[in-house]
């Protein structure tokens, strides 16, 4: 009872410092920024591991769509080719004469040339056309020609083709 008397009692803690302590429930500052940044990270990391995801599902997804491409493409190519190879394997097995042999072979023929234009796949015309040699096939070498990097130091003596109409001396 003489704490009371003099004033000079127990003190709580809490009350005795006042202000100047802040109480243990509450975060600093520097506590609060730093689970904000925590926040955010975890954010970061979250959309960066979607965005991973999502970037290995669009390459799967393409080269399953360049595969099917592909593959619809070649089955394109192939189909009308099928039919002549059975037109083959027909003819192969046919007890006819030679004729019919030879008619047989020609109408596979002509179904191989329809095969070909519907792949825009056209025949090199050579005959009565003049030489081009981007198109056109040496026949024999005769005399080999050579160059430095691009100069010509002496150009190939080849054959290309007999021409009946050219006068000889």
């Amino acid at each position: 009872m003489q704490d009371e008397m003099s004033g000079q009692g127990v003190v709580d803690p809490e009350v005795a410092v006042g202000s100047e302590v802040e109480p243990i429930n509450e975060t600093s500052p520097v506590q609060a920024e730093l689970e904000q940044v925590k926040g955010e990270r975890d954010q970061l990391l979250d959309r960066l591991a979607r965005l991973q995801a999502e970037f290995d599902n669009a390459r799967k997804r393409e080269a399953k769509e360049r595969a099917d491409s592909r593959d619809y493409t070649v089955s394109n190519t192939v189909e009308p080719f099928l039919g002549v190879m059975d037109n083959f394997q027909l003819a192969l097995k046919a007890n006819g004469t030679a004729e019919q042999l030879r008619s047989g072979v020609e109408l596979i023929l002509k179904q191989m040339e329809d095969a070909l234009k519907g792949l825009n796949v056209q025949a090199v015309e050579t005959v009565g056309a003049q030489f081009d040699p981007r198109i056109h096939e040496v026949l024999e070498e005769i005399r080999r020609g050579y160059k430095i990097r691009e100069k010509l130091l002496r150009p190939a003596l080849v054959r290309i083709a007999a021409n009946p109409d050219q006068v000889t001396d």
